[in-house]
């Protein structure tokens, strides 16, 4: 006489141990983690990508609506972030952005757009001035900007120079003196 076979029983969902799930866990975030160690030490993931603001400063050059400066001596930690240069009715305007040492965004805005015009557009409708600083040899005005910003602006003859950025930044300052 043969006895019936019994089949295996396959274990169910309720017989997994917590064990076997932290393996399971365990066996996926190593991998993750290499990657995220690779990124971040060998590409250096956390640094700012840095753009060359050379065409912008050419364009702005060769249209020759207002005198031109791009900051001078920074170190290697600041970064280009942004470079654009428009015409725009009334004058042309400008822009470059920094990312600071201090990992904060600043914006450089050189234009020939009237001042009735340009501090209301770039620092808000109902901007507040309070004070002056001195930032290398020039005294820039300082502004109450929108919610969370400060501005430093330059009035010259045919421009006007902004730099807007978070009120945290300690770098405004010296990305003003780098101005020639």
């Amino acid at each position: 006489m043969s006895s019936p076979s019994v089949a295996p029983a396959t274990p169910s969902r309720g017989d997994r141990r917590p064990r076997d799930m932290a393996l399971s866990i365990g066996i996926l975030i190593v991998p993750i983690m290499l990657v995220l160690l690779f990124y971040r030490l060998v590409l250096d993931g956390d640094k700012p990508v840095s753009i060359d603001a050379a065409p912008a400063l050419e364009q702005a050059r060769a249209a020759a609506a207002f005198p031109v400066s791009e900051p001078q001596g920074l170190g290697e930690d600041w970064h280009v972030q942004s470079a654009l240069f428009r015409r725009v009715e009334g004058g042309a305007t400008l822009r470059l952005g920094y990312t600071a040492p201090d990992d904060k965004p600043l914006q450089l805005v050189e234009s020939s757009v009237a001042t009735t015009t340009l501090i209301p557009a770039e620092l808000g409708n109902q901007p507040k001035a309070t004070g002056t600083v001195q930032a290398g040899s020039r005294a820039w005005q300082k502004y109450e900007a929108r919610a969370g910003e400060v501005a430093l602006v330059l009035l010259e003859k045919g421009r006007t120079m902004i730099i807007v950025g978070s009120d945290k930044s300690e770098s405004l300052d010296d990305l003003a003196a780098a101005l020639p």
